[in-house]
């Protein structure tokens, strides 16, 4: 289940950085995310969530009123405040490890863990809910497959890999902490 996106090393090991998820929407990094926190008794944060906080409006109301290249560059800032070395897990959105700025900030700062799945079970995942402005429209197996080509190479930088199977989160919540010592 743990694959290393580079040769296994120390820097794998988690010594009190933030741990950051990143991976494709529907992945599971927010409910996965507050999971492997409570088991670690860490803070747990959405950027998403700080994000709309931040904004005021839904990420859905900031793409359809500004577009994704405005949300992108609110997306950036809100992850480098959240970057203040504090030991917590970050659930990013799907789009932000793909920054070269914040992923290097992530790959600097944190333990950045990519959530990998098929893109099957993401589009069973995804159709539940009709709030991801990227699927809006759109064949969810399609545009996941679409971004899965794009972004996997990028999401393949992270220190680890975890794949996340059509199963319970708590199976990716204990694959992250046998890969982190815990």
């Amino acid at each position: 289940m743990l694959q290393s996106a580079a040769p296994p090393s120390s820097s794998c090991a988690w010594n009190g950085q933030p741990i950051v998820l990143v991976g494709l929407m529907g992945v599971g990094k927010s409910t996965v995310g507050r999971r492997l926190a409570a088991r670690l008794k860490l803070p747990f944060v959405d950027a998403d969530h700080e994000i709309e906080q931040a904004a005021a409006m839904t990420i859905s109301e900031i793409f359809e009123k500004y577009g994704e290249e405005y949300f992108r560059d609110g997306e950036r800032r809100v992850i480098a405040r959240l970057m203040d070395g504090r030991p917590k897990v970050i659930a990013t959105g799907g789009g932000a490890f793909i920054n070269p700025d914040t992923r290097a900030l992530m790959l600097r700062d944190a333990l950045v863990v990519w959530l990998d799945a098929e893109t099957e079970v993401l589009a069973d995942r995804v159709r539940r809910r009709d709030t991801r402005p990227l699927l809006r429209g759109r064949d969810a197996h399609e545009v996941l497959r679409e971004l899965a080509a794009k972004r996997n190479p990028i999401y393949a930088e992270a220190h680890l890999r975890i794949s996340s199977q059509a199963a319970p989160h708590d199976a990716t919540v204990r694959a992250i902490m046998k890969a982190i010592g815990k």
